[in-house]
């Protein structure tokens, strides 16, 4: 027996789109609406979760954050779901009446959550500090770099694991005082922020923190103008600043009927 078809989800919109467009591996989309012009982008959809090779799950996810992002550019305002996000039908109930059923016990809350991103992007960013140029002239790492100077490649290894260790210690110690000061920073110049604790700092680097920002359209200038005197009083920042996205981070679409 097969299982009755599902609804994979891509966003909450107000009113109702004209062409949609298409979604994963070229599916069309479809519109699912209650009265009160809330609704639901969908694409029908027979199986189980999207589940395979990393190459082939990567295609997938770029494919949805685009057809969102479409979505997004064209209507400015809408509520991203993740990845995988599939309402299943059952044998007393369609996938489509399941979904229309929350869309409407729901509806006050995703229309008031639709007001709070109105003209709202999601930015992300990410400081971290360079451990050599952070450790430059602490007496202990000078000491050791200086004792690497002819001696036997085995010995310059040692050493080199204690200058890193050394040098790891300070930049750690200062990144920790910098964490609150840059945190309540970041707060000034956006309206909400979320921590990425997923976050992963390239060789070299320790973090400092790694936040999405849901910031105005009208702002974004405001973020790169108080990163820039980030950078300029520390010389070690490293920072990344990437977006601007749909707001993933902040969209709160946790108990959608899934199962």
């Amino acid at each position: 027996m097969t299982s009755p078809e599902g609804l994979y989800v891509y966003a909450i919109v107000r009113g109702v789109p004209a062409d949609p467009g298409t979604g994963i591996d070229g599916a069309p989309l479809h519109v699912v609406t209650i009265d009160g012009g809330l609704s639901a982008v969908v694409h029908h959809h027979a199986g189980g979760p999207y589940t395979g090779a990393d190459d082939e799950v990567r295609r997938w996810v770029v494919e949805h954050n685009d057809a969102v992002d479409r979505l997004w550019q064209r209507r400015s305002t809408l509520l991203p779901m993740t990845f995988n996000v599939i309402v299943a039908g059952t044998e007393e109930e369609s996938a489509r009446g399941r979904l229309e059923d929350w869309l409407t016990t729901h509806a006050e809350e995703l229309l008031a959550r639709l007001d709070q991103l109105d003209d709202r992007v999601e930015l992300r960013v990410e400081i971290g500090l360079d451990q050599q140029e952070t450790a430059r002239g602490d007496p202990g790492a000078e000491a050791v770099r200086a004792e690497l100077e002819g001696r036997p490649p085995g010995v310059q290894r040692l050493l080199r694991k204690k200058l890193d260790r050394i040098e790891r210690d300070v930049t750690g110690a200062l990144a920790d005082e910098l964490y609150q000061e840059y945190r309540r920073r970041l707060a000034g110049v956006s309206q909400e922020l979320t921590e990425n604790r997923s976050a992963r700092a390239e060789p070299g680097v320790v973090p400092v923190l790694s936040f999405s920002l849901l910031v105005r359209q009208e702002e974004r200038e405001a973020v790169g103008r108080e990163l820039a005197a980030i950078r300029d009083e520390q010389p070690a920042a490293r920072i990344r600043y990437l977006g601007p996205w749909p707001p993933y981070s902040f969209a709160d679409v946790s108990d959608a009927p899934t199962s």
